[in-house]
């Protein structure tokens, strides 16, 4: 059985059928087989595992799993190899749960335990772990049970597989943890340092896979804060191996994974985004990711061809997330990337493409060059990118949502051309969707997006907002538990409540509720940042003709605007002044009037203060802000339109 098996995919599939799974695990398990039967099945089923997917969902189906795992409890270490490869074959396999080996609290001690047996279990226990290992929950759990002393010492082992198995856990392991991260760092083997090993693996005249793993690595401990950013094992060692890795030498598989490493890397650090655009003409080696497949006329293999395509798509994605890391901060590097060539007109393409995380990286490409103002008024107005985008908007999932609904705060920006042509496609309508998603991101860039819209804006879009944002909804928004939510929300509404014709309009119809949301959030547990945009709100409406006196006729909001006079933080102090400078502005009708409402019962701190001492005062304090400096009614106004970084 097992000879008729090996590399033949129509045999397995037959055995399986023909009910060949179910004996062979009862075999597997009785008590009276041999020790030599049962290495036999256990061989025969790995065997099995190696054919299609559909075999590994039939062996799952018969409960092979935990049939294996009993076999781990063996004192034949024959068997507990032809177990331990079997159960690699079935969890390196896509359709297998990896919760499965995690459902039995035994499992993992035991396997540490079998780590010391013999090279096949260290290398079959390592490739387990890394497979499985998919998120914090099972860092923690292997972490817990000494994964990294266990494994630590593998890396001198004279097997390059027990190697390469054991680097592959801890990259995983790594990966975004920081307690592991900064454990590593910290870990001796044969009295050297754990990164000066990994180092040691980025060599050149190491195999490529063990360079990028070890790399990975060193990345992976350097993003979670374990290594610095400045460090010459990152800057001399990790950042050049992996633009190594994006040459035309390697394979498109290694051009993948070293070019979305090098963006993990890279995207917070500016100065290791600075070193990497100009080492080894990195910039344009990348526009070489976007000639796969190549054309058909120069391909004479068929399988050439074919292992083009299957990497086309990955290699399109790993180029636009690169792009997107190298240009998220430094001006003249994006100035680079636009001016490759055909660039924009790749990432526009890539806005349509069929797979989803080919769109999502183009999506992110496109994001990070539009931080540029030069490009916004140039690049993006020439290849009309607004117009894929809006179609992105129209259907998409979440995760490419957030992203594409980011950006589109940052062509809202004033400056933008691409502001007006947004507006006239139906912008207001989708934004104001947005507000009403119960994802928390999508929230923020709706709002935010309506807020640089109603930036500086003519009332007819102010109108347009209010009404297709309705103020159930932008009242809703008010009391959002998320923070971002409120503080983007209190900045549309400064926005639309600048220019005295806009607020003195705004207010009489929607006066009552946007007082009413004043108050709460005056009288709320809120930090000091809400507070302040609150009372900016205030000074706005106080620069009305008409609509101030919605404040002067509310004795609550005149004690709270005294009160945030006094108190102790500047920013409120000086927030809540500017109300009462736009309120006795003593170039316009009736401000003695004014004055004495507010001040008739008479002082701040204990001190009884002049109406023209009080305006004096907050002029003085205007000097220290050249933003709040005036020399007309100041109009706390419209909150700067901001891109979202």
């Amino acid at each position: 059985m097992k000879n008729a098996v090996i590399g033949n995919n129509k045999q397995k599939a037959n055995l399986i059928v023909l009910g060949a799974v179910p004996r062979l695990l009862y075999l597997l398990q009785q008590e009276t087989s041999s020790t030599e039967l049962k290495t036999e099945c256990a061989v025969v089923l790995g065997s099995l595992a190696m054919g299609t997917e559909n075999n590994v969902k039939s062996l799952l189906d018969c409960h092979i799993i935990p049939a294996l795992l009993q076999g781990l409890l063996s004192l034949d270490l024959k068997f507990i190899e032809a177990c331990l490869r079997c159960l690699r074959t079935i969890f390196t396999s896509p359709v297998t749960p990896e919760e499965l080996l995690y459902t039995d609290a035994t499992v993992i001690p035991h396997l540490m335990a079998l780590l010391s047996k013999s090279r096949y279990t260290q290398e079959y226990i390592c490739q387990i772990f890394s497979h499985c290992c998919k998120g914090p929950d099972h860092q923690t759990i292997l972490f817990n049970h000494g994964a990294v002393q266990n494994i630590a010492h593998l890396l001198t082992s004279v097997s390059y597989k027990v190697r390469m198995q054991a680097l592959k856990c801890f990259s995983v392991l790594a990966f975004e943890n920081p307690q592991v991260s900064m454990t590593l760092v910290n870990v001796l083997v044969d009295g050297e340092l754990l990164p000066q090993i990994f180092v040691k693996m980025l060599q050149r005249d190491k195999p490529i896979e063990m360079q990028l793993t070890s790399a990975k690595c060193l990345t992976y401990m350097c993003r979670a804060g374990a290594i610095r950013t400045d460090d010459n094992c990152i800057v001399l060692k990790t950042l050049p191996c992996l633009v190594r890795m994006c040459s035309k030498e390697r394979l498109l598989e290694e051009r993948v994974e070293g070019a979305e490493t090098l963006a993990y890397l890279i995207e917070p650090d500016v100065e290791l985004q600075r070193i990497a655009s100009i080492t080894d003409h990195l910039i344009a080696m990348l526009a070489d990711y976007f000639k796969y497949p190549s054309s058909v006329s120069a391909i004479t293999d068929i399988k050439r061809l074919d292992h083009d395509l299957k990497h086309a798509h990955e290699l399109r994605q790993a180029a636009f997330k690169l792009y997107a890391s190298l240009g998220a901060n430094d001006e003249d590097i994006r100035k680079k990337i636009i001016e490759t060539e055909n660039m924009m007109d790749r990432i526009v393409t890539g806005l349509s493409e069929s797979s989803v995380k080919v769109r999502l990286a183009a999506v992110r490409c496109l994001h990070s060059l539009s931080r540029s103002v030069q490009q916004l008024r140039t690049s993006f107005q020439d290849h009309a990118v607004w117009k894929p985008l809006m179609k992105v908007l129209q259907n998409a999932p979440d995760e490419i949502l957030v992203v594409a609904s980011s950006m589109l705060c940052n062509l809202l920006l004033e400056f933008s051309p691409s502001k007006e042509p947004i507006l006239e496609s139906g912008a207001v309508e989708l934004l104001c969707g947005l507000t009403q998603s119960e994802n928390p991101a999508l929230r923020v860039n709706g709002i935010w997006a309506l807020m640089n819209m109603a930036f500086q804006a003519e009332q007819k879009i102010k109108a347009d907002i209010l009404r297709s944002l309705s103020t159930e909804q932008l009242f809703r928004l008010l009391s959002d538990s998320d923070l971002n939510v409120l503080m983007k929300t209190l900045g549309l509404l400064r926005n639309l409540l600048s220019t005295r014709p806009h607020i003195d309009k705004i207010m009489s119809t929607h006066g009552k509720q946007i007082m009413q949301a004043v108050t709460l959030i005056l009288e709320g547990e809120h930090n000091i940042e809400v507070k302040e945009q609150t009372l900016c709100i205030l000074a706005n409406i106080a620069d009305g003709t008409t609509a101030k006196e919605l404040i002067m006729t509310n004795d609550d909001i005149l004690q709270k605007i005294k009160y945030y006079m006094g108190h102790s933080h500047v920013k409120l102090q000086l927030a809540a002044m500017f109300c009462i400078s736009n309120l006795i502005w003593n170039e316009e009708e009736g401000p003695r009037r004014r004055c004495s409402s507010i001040w008739r019962d008479g002082s701040i701190r204990g001190t009884r203060k002049h109406p023209t001492s009080l305006v004096k005062e907050v002029q003085e304090l205007a000097s220290f802000d050249s933003f709040y400096l005036h020399t007309s009614p100041w109009t706390a106004g419209s909150c700067f339109a901001k891109a979202i970084w």
